[in-house]
């Protein structure tokens, strides 16, 4: 159980790193699909395959979206990112300043 945690933990630190990496593999997946799903239907026309093709990828893209920000959101909550973007900041700069 400690090995698939761990994977699935490793998996998920690559859709932190690469969120738009992601979201637009999702996008071209969905479209793909829907276009395989489309065309299998023969009572449809060619523009309206396109379309329901585009609209499906348009809702998964936007579902990634949205799993992304919940992402963000999540790792902001439990400041796992404070580490991570403490070394661009410098702190000691700011804090000598007096008003």
């Amino acid at each position: 159980m400690a090995e698939s945690k761990s994977k699935l933990e490793s998996m998920r630190e690559w859709v932190v790193e690469h969120k738009l990496r992601t979201v637009g593999s999702l996008w071209l997946s969905g479209l793909a699909g829907s276009i395989a799903y489309n065309w299998s239907q023969p009572n449809m026309k060619t523009s309206v395959k396109i379309i329901h093709a585009r609209l499906h990828a348009q809702a998964l893209t936007l579902a990634a979206l949205a799993g992304a920000a919940v992402v963000e959101w999540y790792d902001h909550r439990t400041e796992a990112k404070a580490d991570r973007y403490a070394k661009f900041l410098p702190v000691d700069a700011y804090s000598s300043h007096k008003d």
